[in-house]
């Protein structure tokens, strides 16, 4: 706790250094100040600042309620990025001044006697790049904001063929829908996540996967979506797992106790109200006619810092004879650090997990998002030699209320066995 404390105040004391510098650069150039205006703006600037870094010290060490800290920590993340933005600005003003500096030194022109609007520069600063650079953090804030009012709920179909020469003839041409990371706990339009839930049923996929995160921290952030879900349906059967959030490890601590185990429990028996059929370190065979298939589905297994619950050596037992096996794991990090080198008999792993951090651009022949830097799958179709991977970005959100490029999704697969 000490070395947590010790760090987040050196952070504090690097942000609020940052902060004087900016708002030191913003008040020198002339936005026709008066002196009450500049006072009004002074009082603005820092008790929004300080309200934010007390704000966050509440959220980290208090237990308040998580939408509270949500909105605190989304603040504080909008305001520090636009203030990333205006820096470079403020930067270049001050080796432009700089040069102008030394080029007096040089030639032994007196100093210019023109004086800012706080009286204290001497060369003074340009107009034009401090007001460009407030323009431009400006951007990210309207971005953010956009993402909140607009994007949250604005859920997108996604349609991809997978193809598996071993594919029975049964399963030719049968259709498969997922979604994944529903973060109950962040919801607050129930009309919007039944929309969500109406498109998915449009599609009429036979069966569906879900890849873990029902809940951000406890299973009673369920109680008003559980009937929502419910109507998620398939001909073939839900498949569904865990993920990361629903074990409570961020609530209730790692170690066990009382609570964090009730909580678990419901979660299980949430899947299991909705008729959904979770897969704990197992596998179930998807029979049509006389032809089968694997589902095989684990506990949370994430490469790093991740928890490992999973246990594919007990989900594949006795899957030998199947064709085709198709994992669901909620961690796509999983693919690469056991899947591939281990199990070369797993044909196609679905994840989801990373939400593409909910900020970044996917087009047809272009993703990019900070994802990337974190995970070397963070959303599509992958493949390497006869196995595939896709990773779902997501169909609720969790911690910034919103999305910005990357929009909730849900995948439309269609299996087949070679190219039309």
């Amino acid at each position: 706790m000490g070395n947590r404390i010790l760090g987040l105040i050196i952070i504090t004391i690097l942000l609020i250094i940052i902060d004087i510098y900016i708002y030191r650069a913003v008040r020198s150039v002339s936005w026709k100040w008066k002196d009450n205006n500049l006072l009004t703006f002074r009082y603005i600037w820092w008790g929004y600042s300080l309200l934010l870094i007390i704000g966050v010290f509440i959220g980290i060490f208090f237990n308040i309620k998580f939408m509270v800290r949500t909105v605190i920590l989304v603040l504080f993340f909008m305001t520090f990025i636009s203030k990333i933005f205006i820096l470079p600005f403020v930067l270049a003003d001050d080796i432009r001044r700089g040069i102008v500096w030394i080029k007096r030194k040089v030639n032994g022109k007196p100093k210019s006697s023109k004086k800012t609007s706080s009286g204290t520069d001497s060369i003074p600063r340009s107009e034009f790049l401090i007001k460009a650079g407030t323009l431009v953090a400006a951007l990210p804030l309207a971005s953010f904001t956009y993402g909140m009012v607009s994007s949250a709920y604005d859920y997108r179909v996604k349609r991809k063929v997978l193809y598996f020469p071993n594919l029975p003839s049964a399963f030719e041409g049968i259709t498969l829908g997922q979604i994944s990371d529903i973060h109950s706990g962040s919801f607050y339009d129930r009309k919007a996540v039944l929309g969500g839930v109406e498109m998915l049923l449009k599609e009429k996929p036979d069966m569906i996967f879900f890849t873990g995160d029902l809940v951000n921290n406890v299973a009673s952030e369920m109680r008003d979506y559980q009937d929502i879900f419910s109507k998620v349906k398939a001909p073939l059967g839900v498949f569904s797992v865990l993920g990361n959030h629903d074990y409570g490890d961020y609530h209730f601590g790692p170690g066990p106790s009382q609570a964090k185990a009730k909580s678990l429990a419901d979660v299980k028996l949430s899947h299991k109200n909705m008729g959904w059929n979770l897969l704990l370190n197992e596998n179930k065979r998807l029979k049509i006619g006389t032809e089968e298939i694997g589902i095989l589905g684990i506990e949370n297994w994430g490469a790093g810092r991740f928890a490992k619950y999973g246990r594919l050596d007990l989900a594949i037992k006795d899957t030998d004879d199947l064709p085709v096996k198709l994992l669901l794991s909620h961690d796509p990090s999983h693919w690469r650090a056991q899947v591939l080198p281990e199990y070369p008999q797993i044909d196609a792993m679905f994840s989801g997990h990373t939400h593409g951090m909910q900020f970044g651009l996917i087009t047809e022949n272009f993703q990019w998002s900070p994802a990337q830097y974190v995970y070397k799958e963070w959303a599509g179709h992958y493949q390497e030699q006869n196995q595939q991977l896709y990773v779902n970005v997501g169909y609720g959100f969790l911690g910034y209320p919103g999305r910005v490029g990357i929009l909730p999704e849900i995948t439309i697969f269609e299996l087949r066995r070679t190219p039309a």
